[in-house]
């Protein structure tokens, strides 16, 4: 059994990632992919975690896990998606460190399926604007901004410590990482990798994102110039793509604003520019891929 686990990270999906294969789950059925629904998966998950603490669980625990997600037991792979299997919103700077528990864990996810082929899938943001989005999150419990960061030194964020602490504790475990400011422009990759549905499958919701950032007269012309002619490549796809989201893009619908005390135009642009770096770290770290535009 193939299990794609996708953890977020916060505000990176909002549950579109799992909208999105639903509205295909028959056709990815087709193909021997399963899809549950949260409600088959989140909470037995979340109670294995507790009970077991990273112990790899025995073939019967297992296969009653898989029971009780799964309606076909056929299926060859199943795709597992939730923003808080690591944390919820309010703990993600426990400690003053980014995601203190990926340490650990999605080990623990990954021992619920001893034997299994795992791998793991993860979008992140920019901490200019990933820190204002989780520390608003509807389920952030936190109303002073200095007792969410609890001691965090922004400045010293990054994102490849957090897939680092990963790779170290499930070097066998493949990560796939792409970032949220991308994801207009790779959402039909990021569906094939984390469903592994054939190449030529149609896949409703390819462009769903890239549609809300994009004016109606841009949408039309896009989708008959892909009907009339369809890319050769995944590279010339994201060419076709980029270009006409520069021609009609939705300004409005790209900015964000960043409502946090005591932060200015200067700590906003140091953010970006220590992301901008990360990046490059977080492609040259064994066992990841990492997804470019």
């Amino acid at each position: 059994m193939q299990v794609a686990i996708h953890f977020g990270a916060h505000c990176t999906d909002d549950d579109r990632l799992l909208r999105t294969l639903l509205r295909n789950k028959d056709v990815l059925a087709r193909q021997g992919v399963a899809v549950p629904g949260p409600g088959r998966y989140r909470n037995i998950l979340r109670e294995a975690m507790e009970k077991l603490q990273g112990e790899p669980a025995s073939r019967e625990a297992r296969d009653i896990l898989l029971d009780g997600i799964l309606d076909d037991d056929s299926a060859r792979r199943v795709v597992l998606t939730h923003e808080s299997f690591i944390c919820v919103p309010t703990r993600v700077f426990d400690g003053g460190i980014l995601y203190e528990k990926a340490g650990y864990k999605p080990m623990w996810l990954r021992n619920l399926f001893p034997g299994d082929e795992v791998e793991f899938f993860l979008a992140i943001r920019n901490p200019a604007t990933f820190i204002p989005a989780v520390f608003h999150h509807k389920w952030q419990k936190r109303d002073n901004f200095h007792e969410f960061l609890q001691g965090t030194d922004v400045g010293e964020i990054r994102w490849s410590d957090v897939i680092v602490a990963i790779r170290e504790t499930n070097p066998d475990t493949p990560l796939t990482v792409w970032c949220n400011e991308d994801t207009p422009l790779i959402w039909p990759e990021v569906l094939q990798r984390v469903s592994d549905h054939a190449p030529g499958t149609r896949i409703k919701g390819g462009l769903d994102i890239l549609a809300e950032i994009m004016k109606r007269e841009g949408k039309s012309r896009l989708r008959r110039y892909l009907a009339e002619n369809p890319p050769k490549s995944e590279r010339q796809r994201r060419r076709i793509l980029a270009a006409f989201l520069e021609k009609y893009v939705i300004e409005e619908a790209v900015e964000e604003e960043i409502d946090v005390p005591g932060w200015t135009d200067a700590t906003v642009a140091e953010l970006t520019q220590n992301y901008e770096r990360d990046l490059e770290e977080i492609a040259a770290i064994p066992g990841v891929t990492f997804i470019e535009p």
